[in-house]
């Protein structure tokens, strides 16, 4: 038998071959369903529930130092709004941004990314969604390389193409996926097509897409079987888990990793 295997081939093994495997559990920012989101508790929740991963966002403040936050500005968290790039790391340091969601959580700050680092239990993962532009790149890195994490425990993920594409030529060692929403528009099309997902995805050397779950069937499938990885977010639906399961999905993003892992058995 030839030891030479025709890419195609080998491609649609590994298509299949994730059909039949357990995607990843990540926890959108944390086990977000139970804790406040984007936190150390909501992180070490998460890992206590059994994710594989967390997910967390990320913004640089006026000192640049990166911050684990979701939104521009601390408004809907705390009790003082403060936009994050014109504060340094002390001001929103001291901000109460887990009295929200419930007591006990009272006196939660916001966590800088190394301390999210610090959390990660040998064999998990984390997905670092960048929030801002590529004015945040070099210190991603710095803080990457000093975290002492291997590389494929560290995935990159972003909205912005530029962002992705920047990292990529940057550091290419890093996995890196595309965020993208998709839509019908008044003529019943989808946008932004398959073709310019592709076209996309090879332009900015990304490794994969990560999309809103109502991506079409036949999106996700082609995707795949062009090589690229497939990631879904935010599901905390049992019977959709289990139908993007059966899609050989690589990962579901859910604010409840307790709840789909057990869907699952």
């Amino acid at each position: 038998m030839s030891r030479h295997i025709n890419i195609q081939t080998f491609l649609s093994f590994v298509f299949l071959s994730t059909c039949f495997a357990k995607p990843l559990i990540v926890a959108h920012r944390g086990a977000s369903f139970d804790a406040p989101e984007n936190t150390l508790p909501a992180f070490e929740l998460a890992w206590e529930q059994g994710a594989d991963a967390i997910e967390g966002d990320f913004l640089l403040t006026k000192d640049k130092q990166i911050v684990c936050i979701h939104d521009h500005s601390t408004k809907r968290l705390a009790d003082r709004n403060l936009e994050v790039k014109s504060s340094t790391l002390a001001e929103l340091k001291s901000l109460d941004v887990g009295f929200w969601k419930d007591k006990k959580y009272k006196n939660t700050r916001i966590p800088t990314l190394a301390e999210v680092f610090a959390t990660i239990p040998d064999g998990k993962k984390i997905f670092v969604e960048i929030k801002c532009g590529t004015e945040i790149i070099p210190f991603l890195i710095h803080e990457i390389e000093k975290s002492g994490l291997h590389e494929e425990r560290i995935v990159i993920l972003c909205f912005k193409h530029e962002v992705i594409q920047a990292l990529k030529n940057q550091a290419p060692q890093y996995i890196a996926h595309w965020l993208s929403e998709f839509r019908r528009n008044d003529s019943g099309e989808w946008t932004p097509s398959l073709e310019t997902v592709l076209n996309k995805l090879k332009k900015i050397n990304a490794d994969g897409l990560d999309s809103h779950h109502g991506i079409p069937r036949e999106f996700s499938q082609e995707i795949m079987e062009a090589g690229y990885e497939w990631h879904v977010w935010t599901v905390n639906d049992e019977k959709l888990a289990r139908k993007l399961k059966d899609m050989g999905v690589f990962s579901i993003t859910t604010d409840r990793p307790e709840w789909i892992r057990k869907s699952f058995h």
